[in-house]
């Protein structure tokens, strides 16, 4: 019996265990702050099979000297990160299985069909928040890591598999474990990608528009300067921005199915303090897109300088500029070379599994492998089980046969990334 074929009986005769794994992490609600049961889960699953452990609270102090830090929070307390590893005999390639723990809020509950916390089966899907961000792709890569040790294979380099915290906030987790020390030759990061393999990831930063008016009573509004309506001017200069920054990115391949490869998106808006007066001021906040190749410094310097053109739109912002303000979430970008030896070794396999090529396109959203890149320069990948589009959304769910499969293809990468060590083959 050859080694794909041993790891295939395996997974397909254990996928009802792996399924009772991801139905019991998503009964947790590990939102931010409350990932300490999710992670115990873990914890539990990894000693059972004999993995090196190592469990630990980040240090907001440590993580507050990185450049790289980002968070709401300034305690990590009984929030704990998870490092498992599988030793291998030497000799071989590394990896990091990379995947984040906590997940989003449920939102409204009338809009769930099924309560989202638990886990219900039907038919071949499972729902619940988290189901397919990102728990379904922490329990395919476990599954395939459970499938090499259990079925008496020995690799060659070692394979880490980290349960993160914070990555929906800004990938403190995922930057501890960095700051910890842990590297390797690769990362594969199982986010939702519906089995599509993304070799660029773009980033992201939150923003803030100040627009500034004149008050008045809105009987004599002539008298004041609406920041509502020089607002209206502002979002379509915007508007115009995410059109220019969009046609560096038009010719890539990889983008081709993508309307907006980097979108700047205007979520929120307040201003305004009486129906009767004139606004003076407008707050917009946004998240600007930022492409792979780019760096964070170039995108904030297109959008200040962009936004310091509004004064040859409108005399009014000569005299009142707009003001601009990075604030909360960033994820950084990242991306690996096509023809990287990596790329290869997940296309063949997953060429295995399905007998057909990969799609292969660029993420349309951020992730935490920017870190790897940018800190480390270590080559990533993100490719998983789920489906974007129900991540974050009501409903949430994650098709089983698809996790199953998508185990498969990570443990064949495993074999061909990490080498094999001969000598452990019965």
């Amino acid at each position: 019996m050859n080694l794909k074929t041993r790891i295939n009986d395996y997974i397909s005769n254990h996928s009802q265990n792996a399924i009772e794994l991801l139905q019991k992490l998503v009964q947790e609600r590990s939102v931010s702050g409350n990932e300490a049961t999710a992670q115990g889960i873990v914890t539990h699953y990894v000693n059972k099979l004999g993995l090196e452990l190592d469990v630990w609270e980040p240090s907001f102090e440590e993580l507050n000297e990185s450049s790289f830090f980002i968070s709401q929070r300034t305690s990590f307390k009984d929030s704990p990160n998870i490092v498992a590893t599988l030793k291998g005999s030497g000799n071989g390639k590394s990896i990091i299985l990379n995947g984040h723990i906590d997940v989003v809020p449920e939102g409204e509950l009338h809009q769930w069909k099924y309560q989202p916390y638990s886990g219900e089966i039907v038919g071949n899907r499972l729902y619940g928040r988290g189901a397919t961000d990102m728990k379904g792709g922490n329990v395919a890569a476990l599954l395939a890591i459970e499938a090499i040790k259990n079925s008496g294979i020995q690799l060659k380099g070692d394979v880490f598999f980290e349960s993160v915290i914070e990555e929906e906030s800004g990938g403190a987790g995922t930057l501890a474990a960095i700051l910890r020390g842990y590297e390797a030759d690769a990362v594969l990061i199982p986010e939702p990608t519906k089995m599509k393999i993304f070799p660029k990831q773009q980033g992201s930063m939150w923003f803030r528009l100040k627009v500034k008016g004149r008050v008045a009573h809105g009987g004599t509004r002539y008298e004041g300067v609406s920041a509502i309506e020089k607002s209206m001017i502002v979002v379509n200069h915007v508007i115009q921005l995410e059109k220019q920054r969009n046609k560096k990115l038009q010719d890539d391949p990889l983008y081709k199915n993508v309307p907006i490869p980097i979108p700047i998106n205007i979520g929120k808006i307040e201003g305004g303090t009486w129906p009767s007066s004139v606004s003076d001021l407008v707050i917009l906040e946004g998240r600007l897109g930022v492409a792979p190749d780019e760096t964070m410094e170039n995108a904030k310097f297109e959008l200040e300088n962009w936004i310091s053109g509004l004064n040859k739109k409108d005399e009014w912002f000569i005299e009142y500029p707009v003001e601009v303000e990075f604030f909360g979430a960033r994820w950084v970008p990242g991306s690996i070379d096509l023809e990287h030896p990596f790329m290869e070794s997940l296309k063949e396999a997953f060429e295995t599994v399905y007998e057909k090529e990969p799609i292969v396109e660029a993420s349309p959203w951020g992730t935490d492998g920017g870190l790897f890149t940018q800190i480390k320069q270590i080559p990533t990948i993100v490719f998983g089980p789920g489906e974007t589009k129900v991540a974050h959304y009501p409903n949430e769910y994650i098709d089983l046969d698809e996790l199953i499969q998508c185990s498969k293809v990570i443990a064949y990468t495993l074999l061909d990334w990490c080498g094999v060590d001969e000598r452990s083959i019965l």
